[in-house]
């Protein structure tokens, strides 16, 4: 996997600072077990500062161009993702997380503005004109779900010292946000073809929401990059996801999985088997054959404005896999290997159909690099009045401490004691005080802002860190709570940027010639943070009887509607006496009512007796 963030950043530092074409795409892909596949869009178009000021807009859009000159935001990064990152099985996350959201949505921007005041009202502003250009609730991102992080984020873009006296630094998340077509459809839109060419054509909403782990970014920033008089705005648009290739492989119009064949079964014969039709499956050893049109679907169509700086096609599809792996492709497409060795691009035709083929082939699984840290988090308690929040933070490295800020935001009916807040490694029972060597708390304000938490913390090596608190559960208004109050509500994802060592000093050594440029890459990319979210939280809180309401409001409704009735109908109906109602003859409603009682005292008498009266017989 370290193999791949560096070659995945080598080729942006390529892209940004020797070619820097107007708008570049590439697809990288590398299986991550011989059952699942990675798979990594990348898109990035570049606009002069100038021409973006004067909305000249070519490659960036206008409609999202627009909403940020609207707001005044400088830099703007947004993430959408659903599923988990399954860290020990699947190794690093790639672009060392920084391309990578908490689940649902999540944004955080840099606005220009005098006043936090000034900047929250422009944040309210980006927050609605965002959730209708991708179809989300980012407009429930208010105050209480905004956060102003102090240590976590650093801008990643160029701003001049005047620029960053007035920048301010704003946080929100949505983790109830289920991320669907709705969103990936505006997503493709930002792209120059629309997704009608290129690699984009890739990006099926069944084949994305299907996948094991997924997620959309879109950062835009000011570069300034090394050797250029003029700065740019740089928009980068990212979609990774995890496939598994079986389940990818079903048919749209027969998904249901069906049982391997008996004949096809690999069973492990060195277990003792009392029934002759038992099989214990051994693990998949070889990588199953797959194709693009198997995997997403439908091949790739021609290419999307990918050139270099001279102005010849750019390298679009790229495999991290053993040189081994034997690999078919279709058309005229260009094949480069790279001096790594495991990598090879290809160069698409322009309108050409682009397929890739690999058979299936018995090779053994590259070992996956364990990320630098492990980290899971989980509520503790029971009851409905209080509980606690336990994360493990596990360091991997034999020799080597680690050290990362650690940063959560909480709504403001979770309210967490800062006494009850300990860290402590998980092989003794006593809080360990060189663990957490700093903090900045913010508390909640009820029904005003949430609680924001950031500590930097140091982890030994080889050692598990336990850090928990305690918390109070508020109880909300009953019109506080959503529609499905009893499944508990959203807590967002922790946060973790891990600092990269301290440089030693290089006042000694030799500079570095033109054989060492891979080594003088891998360590600018080891100065750079590495991002891990955790899961998010589901946090019941006490949940009244809504029943009670609807019989109230049911039982009320009806002693009001017969009060009214009554009450309109005495003061709308006119009474009159029967006398002046013309062509009404009195003497015969009165002989009416005498022939009715004379029959209904015939027939009380006649019943009480048991006899019926006798006919008289002429």
């Amino acid at each position: 996997m370290r193999l791949f963030s560096l070659f995945l950043w080598s080729l942006l530092v390529v892209c940004l600072v020797v070619a820097d074409p107007d708008y570049n795409e590439r697809l990288v892909l590398e299986p991550l077990t011989p059952e699942l596949l990675l798979a990594s869009f990348n898109f990035r178009a570049n606009a002069s500062l100038q021409s973006f000021e004067q909305q000249h807009f070519r490659f960036i859009p206008r409609s999202l161009g627009q909403i940020l000159q609207h707001a005044k935001t400088r830099e703007l990064h947004l993430r959408f993702s659903t599923g988990r990152w399954d860290a020990e099985s699947w190794g690093a996350r790639p672009w060392r997380g920084q391309k990578e959201g908490g689940t649902g949505v999540e944004l955080w921007a840099w606005a220009e503005a005098d006043t936090e005041e000034e900047a929250f009202a422009r944040w309210i502003t980006l927050n609605h004109a965002l959730s209708g250009l991708f179809c989300a609730s980012l407009n429930f991102i208010d105050s209480t779900r905004t956060t102003r992080p102090v240590k976590t984020f650093e801008p990643a873009g160029h701003h001049s010292e005047s620029a960053m006296s007035k920048l301010h630094l704003l946080h929100g998340t949505l983790p109830r946000e289920v991320v669907c077509t709705e969103n990936l459809t505006p997503f493709l839109k930002l792209l120059p073809c629309k997704g009608k060419a290129g690699i984009s054509t890739l990006l099926d909403g069944h084949k994305l929401f299907d996948a094991s782990w997924q997620t959309m970014s879109i950062d835009i920033r000011p570069v300034c990059a090394i050797g250029r008089h003029e700065c740019y705005i740089e928009m980068e648009q990212t979609v990774d996801m995890v496939l598994d290739i079986e389940r990818s492989k079903r048919p749209r119009d027969n998904p249901i999985p069906r049982p391997i064949p008996e004949e096809n079964l690999v069973c492990d014969r060195s277990k003792a088997y009392d029934d002759p039709n038992a099989c214990y499956p051994l693990d998949v050893l070889s990588s199953p054959s797959w194709s693009l049109s198997e995997v997403f679907g439908r091949p790739i169509v021609g290419s999307c404005l990918a050139t270099d700086a001279a102005g010849n096609p750019s390298e679009s599809v790229c495999l991290n896999m053993p040189p081994e792996r034997e690999v078919l492709v279709s058309g005229s497409a260009i094949e480069s290997k790279k001096p790594s060795g495991t990598t090879r691009c290809f160069t698409l035709h322009e309108s050409e159909a682009f397929e890739l083929t690999l058979p299936q082939q018995i090779l053994e699984t590259p070992a996956r690099p364990e990320p630098l840290l492990y980290a899971s988090r989980s509520i503790t308690g029971h009851g409905q009045e209080r509980g606690g929040v336990q994360t493990l933070l596990t360091n991997p490295s034999p020799s080597t401490p680690i050290s990362f800020i650690y940063f959560e935001s909480l709504p403001w009916f979770m309210k967490p004691y800062l006494h009850t807040l300990t860290a402590r490694i998980s092989t003794s029972s006593h809080p360990d005080p060189e663990i957490i060597q700093s903090m900045y708390y913010r508390p909640a304000l009820d029904r005003r802002r949430g609680t924001q938490l950031e500590c930097l913390l140091t982890v030994p090596p080889a050692a598990t860190v336990v850090l928990s608190y305690d918390f109070d559960k508020a109880i909300l208004r009953y019109t506080e709570y959503p529609p499905d109050a009893n499944r508990g509500f959203d807590v967002a994802p922790a946060v973790i940027r891990i600092l990269p060592p301290p440089r030693l000093s290089t006042n000694n050594s030799p500079p570095f010639h033109d054989g060492d440029r891979e080594k003088e890459e891998a360590e600018q990319q080891d100065q750079e943070p590495i991002f891990l979210r955790t899961t998010s939280l589901l946090l019941p809180l006490p949940t009244p009887d809504f029943s009670m309401p609807y019989n109230v409001i049911i039982l009320t409704s009806t002693v009001m509607a017969l009060a009214f009735g009554s009450v309109f109908t005495m003061l709308v109906r006119r009474f009159v006496g029967a006398d002046e109602v013309q062509g009404y003859d009195i003497a015969v409603l009165k002989a009416r009512i005498r022939r009715r009682a004379m029959l209904l005292r015939e027939k009380v008498l006649g019943g009480g007796s048991g006899m019926k009266p006798e006919k008289k017989v002429q």
